[in-house]
Parts: structure tokens; sequence; C-alpha cells
């Protein structure tokens, strides 16, 4: 994985984690439920970086025939 890949990986990992640890505490602290749209952003990254890696693979396979 090059460099840049490697670093918008760890930017977008960064960014859920604090998003779910967020949701965590506010679950445990406040026996709140999260606000449905916090819970669909971290999905809609969650998503961004499945495709991110995703592509990855797609090159590999296209490359190899």
């Amino acid at each position: 994985m090059s460099a840049t890949k490697r670093e918008e990986v760890c930017s977008h990992l960064r960014y859920i984690r604090v998003e779910l640890r967020e949701m965590h505490q506010m679950l445990i602290k406040e026996d709140l439920l999260p606000d449905l749209n916090e819970a669909k952003e971290v999905l809609a990254q969650l998503d961004a970086l499945l495709d991110l890696l995703s592509e990855k693979k797609v090159t590999k396979i296209k490359s190899q025939f």
C-alpha cells in the first residue's frame, strides 16, 4: 500500500475511533442512544474506508490479467 493510501486509511480509522468512543461514552455514562445521524455518519466512514481498501484489491486483480 502506498504511503498516501496508508495515511488516508489511518486518518479514516482515527476519525471512526473517536466517533465510536464518543458514542460508547454516551451509552455508558448517560444511558442514551447515539443520534441516528451520528451512527449513519460513522457507517459512511466505514464504507468509505472499505471502498478505499477495495480499490487496491481490484487494481491488483486487474493487473494480474
